[in-house]
Formats: structure tokens, sequence, C-alpha cells
């Protein structure tokens, strides 16, 4: 065998060698790797647990210590008066904030007896889960829906009364339909919408 031939071989054996075990890789890796969608009902579970720790966290850290020790109050209007925003208008601020991304991804409040007339319901499907939700408030109402001819995942989510707070303003609110609330009352729900793949 000739210095030439022995060197051609081998580059083409290496060649060979390292195609087919790029190959081989591959088509392990697509074999063992585990799909990396996460299903619609688990990531509305997750952004929920998000929007539930911050609100209550801003209701009963923030709103309700700092009222307790007269440093600063929660007012309806909030932006001219320079104080905080009320807990409900703290997430509704929020989710107009998550609206403006592109991702698609929103929430917002909607409620039965709601003292900001845009929040009532609006679809078939916000009527019938805030039914649902009134008697099963521990689970989220869900459905695959439509938006401007692209599927959504709908879920909603029951809105409790956390805090005494929140009672005593809606309880005692010239505008609020209802006025017996009690705490972990359902309130509403936080309706969460995230666009699917067509």
């Amino acid at each position: 065998m000739n210095g030439k031939g022995f060197w051609i071989g081998l580059a083409v054996g290496i060649i060979a060698t390292s195609l087919f075990g790029q190959w081989v890789l591959a088509a392990a890796g697509r074999a063992a790797a585990p799909s990396t969608c996460i299903p619609a009902e688990t990531v509305a579970g997750y952004v929920h647990s998000v929007i539930q720790a911050d609100r209550t966290f801003y209701t009963t850290d923030i709103v309700e210590r700092m009222q307790m020790r007269g440093i600063v109050f929660a007012s309806e209007n909030w932006r001219e008066t320079a104080r905080l925003p009320l807990p409900a208008q703290f997430l509704i601020e929020t989710g107009r904030l998550m609206a403006a991304e592109r991702g698609g991804l929103r929430y917002r409040l909607i409620s039965n007896w709601p003292i900001n007339k845009k929040n009532r319901p609006s679809t078939d499907f916000e009527r019938a889960g805030l039914t649902e939700i009134l008697v099963n408030s521990d689970q989220p109402y869900t459905a695959v829906t439509t938006e401007g001819g692209a599927p959504v995942f709908q879920a909603l989510y029951a809105d409790k009364a956390v805090s005494q707070s929140c009672v005593g303003c809606h309880n005692a609110h010239p505008d609020s339909p209802k006025k017996d609330f009690k705490p972990q009352d359902v309130m509403g729900g936080i309706l969460l919408t995230i666009p699917l793949p067509r």
C-alpha cells in the first residue's frame, strides 16, 4: 500500500465515521427527546400562579401594611392623587402591560358584579365560566375558543376576596351591584387567553 492511498482511505474513513456518528446521535436525540411543547392548560396554571402570588403579596404586604401604618393609601383615582392603585387596579394594569407585548398572552378581571362596567362578561365562554367557578371555585373553567378566526386557549380562574380590604371596598363602593361579600367569596374571575398555533 502506498502512502497516498493510506491517507485517502484514512480521510474517507474519518469523514464516513463522523457523518455516520452525527446521524446516529441525531436519530437517538430525536427518539429520546421528550416533546418540548407544554400543554396550554399547564402554561395557564403557571401564569395564574404568578398573577395570584403577585396580587396577594401586593394586597396584604403592600396595600394593607402601608395603610395600617398610615404611610400611603390605595385609591380608585390613584393616578390623580399619587396614591397606590387598588389591588384590582394593580391586576388590571399589569394585564394591560402584558397585552401590549407581542406574545399574545392576555389576562383580565371579569365579574357578574363589576364596579367598572368594562369588566362584565362579553362572551358565552365568559358567562358560562363565571357560573361554573361559583360552583367549583377550585378548578379553572377552560376551553379552546377562537378570536378573529385564530384558536386560543382560555382559562377562567375564580377571583376570591383574599382580604378584608377587598370585601370592604366592594361592599362600600357606590357603583358595586353586590354589597354582601365576605372573605374568600368568589368576586369574579381572572380570565387568561393564550394564543395557540394554527
